[in-house]
């Protein structure tokens, strides 16, 4: 396949600008730019769709430079719902600066940062080199300026697109960027960079958007709970990734590998067969993990989340080193536990069971284990003496459901 051909068939273009971009997608040479705003330290894996395209086209040919928004973070997207809080200089610093370091470190491409050339433009230069372009009609027709009519949006975010505008106008002019790729929620602002760049210029360039990529509910791909699984390990380990990514969706879990691996088509049509034929293996799943986090974090960290998984799976707790076990516990219910308590008791407090005598039948019923061993004692007590570690007392409640007890 062509490279477009690929991207077609991965799921990963929506809109072009026009349609001899296929043409020059295929012949390789452009330099483009994909960008995100500093809204926090570090990317989630809703993020890694839009930048694994990058290495996609830096493979084919294609020059990429990462653009961070210091300047366009300081003002906000404008979400479709309500104004955005406004973010503290100094956070924003912050996270420019760890969202350079992982693009870096992940990618190897060049990132820039758009407050570099925003702080020289005063507020005439603004309005007669760049304002003159863009009129009221034009701006108010943008799809997520019109959900915000009714309810209200205020100037700052009004002139977000003007700005994302100008990034695109400056890399053209001094990078030779003639194209930028984004999720498919940047539309209005991508072409307003297009059009900018016609009457400036007079220059032709171009422009693609991707998917959001989405559960089978359409729920944004990369939340759980309201959580974003960042791709820094220290933030979302890869254990909690990988759990993620092994209980993803049947019926989508093919899609996220051809969005989210550089496995062939061939490759992912045998993973779609045995996903068809026996989905009890989670083949497919397995690969979609080994492939991300190793990609993300090295295949070290990739067996360690198996070995975690496994571990807990089999009830093999005191296989787990410390480290492991830290992040084995991130999700589970805790319990601080300040003394020595019988295990009845502890149930209760802990909210493990909704009373003794409930209590009392999961123990009877040998539907109880601490630290990886069946305990049926009614006057067991757990201390801190046993504990893993002398810090954790790890509880499974009937096959699955893990607890954690934090000994002071």
């Amino acid at each position: 396949m062509t490279l477009f051909e690929d991207l077609k068939w991965r799921g990963l273009i929506k809109d072009i600008t026009s349609p001899e971009l296929e043409e020059k997608l295929n012949k390789g040479g452009m330099t483009f730019y994909i960008g995100t705003d500093p809204t926090a330290d570090s990317m989630h894996i809703g993020h890694l769709s839009s930048f694994l395209i990058t290495k996609r086209l830096k493979d084919a040919g294609h020059h990429p430079i990462l653009l961070v928004g210091g300047g366009t973070g300081l003002i906000g997207d404008p979400k479709a719902t309500c104004e955005r809080d406004r973010t503290p200089r100094e956070v924003i610093e912050k996270n420019y600066l760890g969202l350079r370091k992982q693009v870096e470190d992940i990618f190897g491409f060049e990132v820039v940062n758009n407050l570099d050339w925003y702080q020289d433009i005063n507020m005439i230069d603004f309005l007669r080199d760049y304002g003159k372009y863009f009129s009221i009609n034009y701006m108010l027709d943008k799809d997520t300026v019109r959900k915000r009519l009714e309810s209200g949006i205020s100037f700052t975010e009004f002139s977000y697109m003007i700005l994302q505008a100008i990034d695109f106008l400056h890399l053209h002019q001094t990078k030779g960027v003639d194209l930028q790729v984004a999720g498919s929620d940047q539309w209005g602002n991508i072409t307003a960079g297009v059009d900018l760049i016609k009457k400036a210029t007079g220059d032709t360039v171009y422009a693609f958007t991707m998917p959001l990529v989405t559960d089978s509910r359409g729920v944004k791909f990369g939340k759980s709970e309201g959580n974003a699984l960042w791709l820094d390990k220290n933030k979302t380990s890869s254990y909690e990734l990988y759990q993620f990514l092994v209980n993803v969706e049947d019926s989508m879990v093919i899609d996220y590998l051809k969005i989210y691996t550089f496995l062939s088509k061939e490759e992912i049509e045998k993973y779609a067969e045995v996903n068809q034929n026996e989905p009890h293996l989670r083949l497919a799943h397995k690969k979609l993990a080994e492939e991300i986090i190793t990609f993300l974090h090295g295949h070290e960290e990739y067996e360690k989340a198996v070995h975690i998984s496994e571990s807990l799976f089999k009830g093999n707790i005191k296989e787990l080193s410390k480290d492991e076990l830290i992040d084995a516990s991130k999700n589970m219910d805790s319990y601080t536990l300040d003394e020595d308590m019988n295990l009845v008791d502890l149930l209760v407090n802990a909210n493990i069971t909704s009373s003794k005598r409930e209590a009392r039948e999961f123990i009877t019923n040998n539907s109880i284990s601490i630290n990886g061993e069946k305990v049926n004692d009614l006057d067991f007590i757990v201390t801190k003496e046993n504990a893993l570690y002398q810090e954790f007392t790890i509880i499974r409640k009937g096959k699955k459901k893990y607890y954690v007890i934090k000994h002071k």
